[in-house]
């Protein structure tokens, strides 16, 4: 069973904000901004939706001693869009492979060289 602390009129929870901003001197602050900043940039440019997913962890101590420091760690995950690259265009042989030639095309002409000024001498 899962039991939640309710704070009373006496404890006050600290601004989460305030935090964030000093955790590991202001490094994941600092990231996270930027990676705030890549999304909004790459949300703009390409018109899509993107997310950002910060996640706090708060490991106890071994042995669950009353007072002991807790480890708290702070990780993102960026899902900027990306352009998409445009289609090409293909056919579907009777083999069931692509291919840029239309099956149903007939056989190209042999195609050869005119004979030019200088060869017609010579016929």
């Amino acid at each position: 069973m899962t039991t939640q602390h309710q704070t009373t009129d006496t404890e006050q929870a600290a601004e989460f904000a305030a935090f964030f901003v000093q955790h590991l001197a202001g490094r994941s602050n600092e990231e996270i901004s930027g990676e705030f900043h890549q999304l909004l940039a790459a949300v703009n440019e390409h018109g899509k939706k993107g997310s950002l997913t910060i996640t706090v962890t708060v490991e106890p101590p071994k042995g669950h001693i009353d007072g002991a420091p807790v480890a708290i760690s702070i990780d993102s995950v960026l899902k900027a869009p990306k352009a998409s690259a445009p289609p090409s265009i293909y056919f579907v042989d009777d083999q069931g492979n692509a291919t840029r030639n239309d099956p149903r095309q007939t056989a190209a002409f042999d195609v050869r060289d005119l004979p030019t000024a200088k060869n017609v001498k010579d016929i």
